[in-house]
């Protein structure tokens, strides 16, 4: 779907907000942080701003928003975990603003983390902003997955299959999805107003996975660390707008 001007600019705004909780979560991770007051520092966020969260409720998701240490993927419920030292971990976080939604991930290090985490945290996100240049006018939505195919792959990584970006408006989770690798498909053809989450998540072992018995946090088959990035984005007359950053 193709969003108008005032569309776009609201969903700006909330943009705005997810940046603005991604900079106050990021502070606030260290050792001896829980990842529950992560998630209370996300909520006064959203209180200031006057935004309400996506996560929240969501098919009866209980935070505003996920965090998934290690070798956990995606969809970590906050609460008593203590970070230490030497963990990652991906913080996701959501807002609606006037009706639309912002949606964005990335992750960081507790502390000091060995290489290999940092160069996974690296290729990670090199491997989102590859995808993000392919949301260009005329361009075809799968060479997104291509390209954080690409990336990662190149590193000696692999790219999770079953979980995979998509677009936003109205709903936090809409269709077309965006694969994170090539489905074998061109897929949509871009046009200018679309907006796309786009959110690799990449493995230092395999791409299998398996999920809690909570029902939601998704774990790497082989017990290999995880990262996870991603953006909100539009597509644009003059390039890919990244409404996400902090």
């Amino acid at each position: 779907m193709r969003r108008s001007a005032d569309e776009l600019a609201k969903m700006r705004r909330a943009g705005r907000v997810v940046a603005e909780m991604h900079a106050a979560t990021r502070a606030a991770i260290r050792p001896g942080a829980t990842t529950r007051e992560l998630n209370e520092v996300a909520v006064a966020v959203l209180e200031r701003r006057g935004a309400r969260s996506n996560f929240l409720g969501y098919h009866g998701f209980p935070a505003v928003i996920c965090t998934s240490p290690n070798d956990m993927i995606v969809h970590g419920i906050p609460g008593e975990l203590v970070l230490e030292e030497g963990d990652i971990i991906s913080v996701d976080c959501g807002a609606i603003i006037e009706g639309y939604h912002g949606d964005a991930a990335y992750t960081t290090g507790v502390g000091e983390i060995d290489a290999a985490s940092r160069r996974l945290i690296e290729v990670t996100e090199r491997s989102l902003w590859a995808g993000i240049d392919e949301l260009v006018v005329g361009h075809r939505l799968h060479e997104v997955g291509r390209a954080v195919q690409r990336v990662a792959e190149a590193a000696g990584y692999s790219v999770v299959r079953e979980y995979v970006g998509h677009a936003i408006g109205t709903a936090m989770h809409e269709s077309p999805q965006v694969p994170n690798y090539w489905p074998g498909t061109p897929g949509p053809t871009l046009k200018s107003g679309m907006v796309f989450a786009v959110e690799p998540m990449v493995n230092l072992g395999g791409f299998e996975t398996y999920t809690l018995d909570d029902g939601w946090s998704v774990m790497t088959a082989d017990g290999s660390r995880s990262a996870h990035f991603e953006h909100t984005i539009a597509v644009t007359d003059d390039g890919p707008e990244v409404f996400t950053l902090e």
